[in-house]
């Protein structure tokens, strides 16, 4: 493990990791590079990961993860659909193979996530591509899973950029991840669903105070596939850039993030700028998390797991970790035991699949 300084690139390395980089999820366009706008007096991670272990594998593209009451874990497969219980003991069962999927390209069964009210309702929420849309549905898991009714339909789908995570805020309010499909405008579109963090009631309709009276929160995204909240109720979102910067942005009510006019830190009027900046050859961060004072980006094209300390709302200097031990990782979700979970990714078509692969590993931050 190595702790990683971000500097301020040069235009000629700028450049060459332009040229490096390609515009999807796995191997660049998400992955990004410059300095953060703010890591001034920065201090090193108080806590290092160690002793992680191997829960589970075998498992084919594990995108999504949401932890049920007990303890057990959903999970979804991106390319054959079936969402799986997970004991923190590495005990597995298949649930379902969801109807109505249809895997192409990063599209599939992408997140999950469980009821607030769980114990009463016995709800759970899943978004996934379908051959004409990406959509959310939610259904009750008794024993099996109940037949899905969609909350919110007609998000735009794509080969590339179809965003996918799904949260539940500490508002309860459900939070929705977009991409832009490769379809850079629409991320300014208000009324598209495309490029956008959506807030959402559980019954999918428009939460109340949000700032355009439709269902969106954010927009300006280009491929959003990470959210967390601080214990403060901060939010916070990992994007996948082009062919420079993949970024971390702090999340707030009604902003506008800046794809495509803006890649990384524009100091534009009108736009947003990210918390901090990624190299295109050490992020494409995917799923997010936040655990004992950090937030934890789980990297695709970078192949390890970032830990980026917060100060009030302000990024410290990154930590990376386990760099190129496990591959490709694609979900990070604080698991109640207080580890953390991360899936790899390695059998996605981008990676190089051990024969395990691929794998939950659970990673102790206490």
């Amino acid at each position: 493990m190595r702790q990683q300084t971000i500097v301020l690139a040069s235009a000629a390395l700028l450049l060459a990791a332009s040229a490096a980089a390609c515009s999807s999820d796995g191997s660049g366009g998400g992955e990004a590079s410059t300095p953060p706008p703010a890591t001034a007096g920065a201090t090193s991670p108080s806590a290092s990961p160690g002793g992680a272990r191997v829960v589970a594998s075998g498992l084919a593209v594990p995108w999504g993860v949401a932890f049920l009451p007990g303890g057990d874990a959903l999970v979804t497969e991106r390319d054959t659909a079936n969402l799986v219980r997970v004991s923190p003991s590495g005990q597995r069962r298949q649930i379902a193979k969801v109807p109505g999927v249809q895997p192409e390209g990063e599209g599939g069964l992408l997140g999950v996530a469980v009821s607030p009210s769980y114990a009463t309702d016995h709800l759970v929420y899943l978004y996934f591509t379908t051959a004409s849309d990406n959509r959310v549905v939610r259904a009750t898991l008794d024993g099996s899973l109940g037949a899905p009714q969609p909350i919110v339909t007609g998000i735009p789908k794509g080969p590339n950029h179809d965003g996918g995570r799904l949260q539940f805020g500490p508002d309860k309010m459900l939070y929705i991840t977009t991409g832009e499909t490769g379809d850079g405008p629409l991320s300014q579109d208000k009324n598209s669903l495309a490029g956008k963090i959506l807030r959402v009631t559980p019954d999918g309709k428009p939460a109340p105070g949000n700032p355009f009276g439709n269902r969106i929160w954010t927009y300006g995204h280009r491929n959003v596939q990470g959210i967390a909240w601080d214990d403060k109720g901060r939010m916070y979102a990992t994007e996948f850039g082009q062919n420079t910067f993949d970024e971390i942005n702090r999340i707030e009510k009604g902003k506008n993030y800046g794809w495509p006019e803006v890649e990384g830190v524009g100091r534009r009027k009108g736009f947003t700028d990210p918390l901090l900046t990624w190299s295109t050859d050490e992020a494409s961060p995917s799923g997010l998390a936040y655990a004992n004072g950090s937030l934890w980006a789980a990297a695709l094209g970078g192949r390890r797991l970032w830990q980026v300390p917060l100060d009030n709302g302000r990024a410290g200097r990154p930590a990376a970790h386990f760099e190129a031990v496990y591959g490709r990782l694609r979900a990070a979700v604080a698991a109640p035991d207080g580890t953390l979970w991360i899936t790899t990714s390695n059998r996605d078509g981008r990676g190089d699949p051990a024969k395990d692969d691929d794998r939950i590993i659970s990673v102790p931050v206490r």
